[in-house]
Formats: structure tokens, sequence, C-alpha cells
């Protein structure tokens, strides 16, 4: 095995790491943060593997983090949604390279559309069962150890958080009762 496979690994193994830490985040507010760094060592990762489709994608979740994260009210607004699912299509356009290209692209606009209710309910559902299986699947074709343990351990995550928050009370914060109020207009 090359050396630099495993450094690829070993980088990916860093979102890996930071994306399970992101559920253990009540504040959906702080997930999003973690989650935008775990994106940028992904990208890197995928990029690395040649894995052009995931890679971008990844870049388009790390704009999605940021701009959920973000005080701007544009930037949480369903017009942003919708350009970031319309770049995950042209995304998919531009980079195809088989049917698996089709997986992260459909697990990413899934999980900005849930993004984007800021329910953590609505967030912890679609990835368990949209965006984890679809990664796996792609994971396993273009050979991201990393990215396998990440949405295995993923899943971990948003069982033990739902567990360890209890399922009730995971929209008890959904980013204020004001923000709520105007998000949802």
């Amino acid at each position: 095995m090359a050396v630099k496979f495993i450094v690829i690994q070993i980088i990916g193994f860093f979102g890996t790491i930071l994306f399970f830490l992101s559920y253990q985040c009540r504040s959906t507010k702080a997930l999003f943060r973690v989650q935008f760094l775990s994106y940028l060592f992904y990208t890197v990762h995928l990029m690395l593997l040649g894995a052009t489709t995931g890679g971008i994608s990844y870049i388009l979740n790390t704009v999605r983090s940021f701009s959920l994260s973000s005080e701007n009210q544009f930037l949480k607004s369903r017009w942003t949604c919708g350009i970031i699912c319309a770049l995950q299509l042209v995304t998919l356009m531009l980079t195809w390279s088989g049917w698996w290209s089709i997986l992260p692209v459909v697990a990413n606009i899934a999980a900005t559309i849930v993004g984007y209710t800021f329910s953590a309910r609505k967030i912890r559902l679609a990835g368990m069962l949209i965006n984890s299986p679809l990664w796996i699947i792609y994971d396993i074709l273009v050979g991201s150890w990393a990215g396998i343990l990440d949405e295995v351990v993923s899943e971990a995550s948003m069982i033990i958080s739902i567990l360890r928050f209890g399922w009730k009370n995971l929209d008890a914060d959904r980013c204020g009762s004001r923000e709520t109020e105007i998000l949802t207009k």
C-alpha cells in the first residue's frame, strides 16, 4: 500500500472525527460550524482520490454549512437552498463519470433541503435514511475508507444524539424563535 494512499485516508479520517463530533452539538448552528470543517477535510480527501463529483459536492456542502451557520438572512433563505441544490445538479452534469456520480448529489440535495428546515429531527432523519446510505455506496465505489467509516460513525452519532437529547427535545433549539419565524416566511 502506497504512503500517498494512506495519507489521503488520514486526511479523510480527520473529517470523520469532526463529523462525528458535529452531531453531539445540541445547537444546530454549532452542528453546521463543525460540519463546515469536516467538509473541508473531505473535499481534499475525495479530490486526492480522484472522486471529482464527491469532492466538488463537498465544496458545496462547505458553502451550505457556512450559509446555515451565518447570521446573514439571505444565506439562510430558501433562495440559497435552491441555488445550492441547482449547483449540485450542475456539478453532476460537469463531473459525470457513471451512474455512481448521482449518489453524492442526491444525498447532498436531500441534506441541503432538510438543513434549510433548521429542524434537528429532520436533519438527523434524512441523514440516517438518505444521506449516509447513498454516501456509503459511493465511498465503497471510489475507495474512500474514511468516507465509509464516516458514514457508519455518523449513523451511530445520530442515533446517540437522539438517545442523548431525546427525539422531542431535538427541535427545542431551532435557531431561536424569532429567527425561525423569519426563516419560515
